[in-house]
């Protein structure tokens, strides 16, 4: 079966390029193997990253002078497009390559333009700007009598196509729902539905056309007709319920076998299944001893099915076996898809996957990081109670070595997902170990750890377990190692750490013998003059000083403190300075309000503020007003602005002026009034026996005239 395979394979090239001039087989496969199969091939035998990345480039700067010179063809340009595909395929930027895609599916010939529609469906996205260059190619292709360039067409339109030009091919789109060839009317009605994705209210008028479509005598056509109607009845459900009769009929055609037999696939026995992989397993672990990469590719995708459907305990160890062809393999792809296999297998039964523990172990040490990293993330998935120091000192080595932010955060979430979230008697040997262990998390994940990773262990913390002793234990442990830390000089530590530091030192510094309160809040009020620190970690250190000032009685410190933030700019912490200055004054109600370890009691908030009722029933006995909302505020305010405004209105006797003076420059709006002004209409103001206030429609400002002289003032002097 192999052999077929590969013998296809091989006719694919000639294929390409049968419309070609002197496209036989031959010059088609040296032209198209020779460079985009050569390419394939290095890239495959390459042994890291870097060597990868120099060879794109070298590959990237070839592809952009070829399709750059003026006498490249359309020929070469389609060669040029697969091979900055692949590029882009392998995550590399080809972005100088997107307009020569949309010119080759504007230019070329049916096999030429198909490439540069393929092209273009996966470069671009639906927002990108070169977009509406594709837009009139797309209208003319629609308009074309050609069906292959009509399929195009409705192909790309279904893929990718800006939302604004959806009028331009709206018509012609609906046009297509009545044409003769099914597989037309078919895209036209996936086209349709990508509009209704994207746009819906752009084809509200067109529900009936998709109500032809579901009766349509091709079950394709009426399969991608369903696709609309499932999303449109999960938004509204009673309003299609006319349509319960339709749905029912091809329900019963589907069960009763009167779909065509190529609609049948769906049906096959999941028993029969079983025995269809049994069987070619055996066969793949027969034919594969000469190490053929298709049928290694093929065995690939058996194994993830075997453990996608129910598992069988046969197919299950066949596939483990398999595995072993993958994971000793030098090739780093092969390797790489044995240990994605692996991951499949531990997620059915981790025990199968311990015939290749030491190969997994050999992985750590592979020189591509993208080998270590898979690695690491099945080690993750196969970490217990007794291996989880090994695989954890192994994840932080990483952590230390990598410098890209992506996979610090992934990392440090896998470590944090297996200390934290799981419970520390199980994972963890020993407190010390476990405090030390999320220190290095925090101090190497920095800022850019997921926020939730340092509010979990505060949680677990603060929760603790069913062991009242152990609990205390870890927390004083926590306490001293944070104290040793700040302590140390010239040592930067993250914001989110000194979070950390600043909320445990306050909550649990209560379980510390040798040290004082005092002390503690010495140390805080150190790290909370370093200019290093930002504004939201120094709230936090002067929360965790208002926690401890009741326990401290009397402090310097907390008054310097005071002194210094009660000035502060910055309004957030001279708030909380300000709050700690007022409980200080009442160290017994600090006692009251600030407990020790009460931080995971339930606070009962009276959301109705209930306890003021007494003295809002006393303030209106007294006459004082009752409360207003603020709309209710607003609209009172306005209204009596109005009235206001009616009763001081006068009338004012006509007047010419033939000369203005100003006092202040006037500067009126275009068209600029005259210079003479006749009497204006509107209302006018008169507050002064000399002053009068002529409201004018052409600026913002009043024209006052006092002694026969205007000037021009802003209108809310008055």
């Amino acid at each position: 079966m192999s052999d077929i395979v590969e013998k296809t394979l091989t006719a694919l090239p000639g294929l390409f390029l049968q419309n070609q001039p002197g496209g036989g087989p031959a010059a088609a496969k040296a032209s198209f193997s020779s460079r985009l199969g050569s390419l394939v091939r290095g890239i495959t035998a390459l042994t890291s990253k870097h060597e990868e990345e120099k060879l794109i480039q070298q590959e990237l700067s070839s592809l952009k002078a070829t399709v750059s010179a003026p006498a490249t063809t359309l020929k070469m340009m389609k060669e040029c497009m697969v091979r900055l595909i692949y590029c882009e395929m392998l995550g590399y930027d080809a972005s100088f390559g997107y307009i020569h895609a949309i010119k080759l599916a504007q230019q070329g010939n049916l096999l030429e333009k198909r490439v540069g529609y393929l092209a273009v469906s996966l470069f671009l996205h639906e927002s990108h700007e070169l977009l509406l260059l594709l837009v009139n190619t797309v209208v003319k292709d629609l308009q074309s009598t050609n069906l292959v360039e009509v399929c195009m067409a409705l192909t790309v339109v279904s893929q990718i196509f800006p939302r604004e030009m959806i009028p331009a091919v709206l018509p012609l789109i609906e046009d297509k729902l009545q044409h003769s060839k099914e597989i037309i009317r078919r895209k036209a009605v996936l086209a349709l539905y990508k509009f209704h994705l994207i746009a819906p209210n752009q084809v509200q008028h067109i529900h009936i056309k998709f109500r032809k479509a579901l009766c349509d005598r091709d079950v394709g056509v009426m399969a991608a007709s369903l696709h609309i109607y499932l999303r449109m009845i999960k938004e509204n459900s009673s309003g299609y319920k006319d349509l319960t009769g339709s749905f029912v009929t091809i329900l019963k055609q589907v069960v009763g076998g009167k779909l065509p037999v190529d609609f049948n696939y769906h049906i096959l026995l999941q028993v029969l299944q079983k025995y269809i992989l049994l069987l070619y397993l055996t066969m793949i672990l027969t034919i594969s001893a000469i190490f053929i990469f298709l049928s290694l590719a093929i065995l690939f995708e058996c194994v993830h099915t075997v453990y996608s459907i129910y598992p069988k305990s046969e197919l299950l160890e066949k596939a483990a076996k398999c595995i072993g062809k993958f994971v000793l393999s030098p090739k780093i792809n092969l390797k790489y898809l044995g240990l994605k296999a692996l991951t499949y297998v531990i997620q059915q039964d981790p025990t199968l996957a311990l015939q290749h523990q030491m190969t997994i172990i050999e992985c750590l040490d592979h020189p591509d990081p993208i080998i270590k990293r898979e690695t690491l993330e099945l080690l993750y998935r196969i970490t217990n109670a007794q291996n989880v120091t090994v695989i954890v000192q192994k994840m932080l080595e990483y952590l230390h070595q990598s410098k890209e932010e992506y996979v610090i955060v992934n990392l440090v979430g896998k470590i944090a997902d297996v200390l934290v979230l799981n419970t520390v008697d199980t994972y963890a040997p020993d407190n010390a170990w476990f405090i030390q262990t999320m220190n290095a998390v925090f101090s190497v994940g920095g800022d850019v750890m997921h926020p939730d990773i340092p509010n979990n262990f505060l949680r677990l913390l603060a929760e603790g377990f069913d062991d009242e002793t152990e609990d205390q234990q870890l927390r004083l442990y926590a306490v001293q190692s944070y104290l040793t830390l700040l302590d140390m000089e010239n040592v930067f530590y993250p914001q989110r750490f000194l979070q950390v530091m600043s909320w445990v030192l306050g909550e649990y510094s209560y379980l510390l013998d040798k040290e004082t309160p005092a002390e503690v809040i010495a140390k805080l009020y150190k790290l909370l003059m370093n200019d290093s620190v930002s504004s939201e970690t120094k709230t936090w250190l002067i929360a965790a000083v208002t926690k401890l000032t009741p326990q401290a009685h009397s402090s310097d410190t907390v008054e310097r403190l005071i002194h210094e933030f009660t000035i502060s700019l910055d309004t957030c912490m001279r708030q909380h300075a300000f709050e700690l200055k007022h409980l200080h004054e009442n160290v017994e109600l600090m006692k009251s309000l600030l407990p020790v370890d009460r931080s995971c009691e339930d606070l009962a908030v009276d959301a109705s503020l209930s306890f003021l009722d007494g003295f809002v029933a006393e303030g209106l006995s007294q006459g004082a007003a009752p409360y207003k909302p603020h709309h209710q505020r607003q609209e009172e305010k306005l209204s009596q602005e109005k009235g206001n405004f009616s009763w001081i209105c006068v009338k004012l006797e006509s007047y010419f002026i033939t000369q203005v003076l100003s006092l202040v420059p006037i500067s009126f709006p275009d068209p600029h009034p005259a210079l003479t002004l006749h009497p204006l209409k509107g209302p006018s103001i008169c507050c002064f026996p000399l002053c009068v206030h002529v409201f004018s429609s052409c600026s913002s400002h009043f024209y006052v005239r006092a002694c026969n002289i205007w000037f021009s003032v802003p209108a809310l002097i008055c």
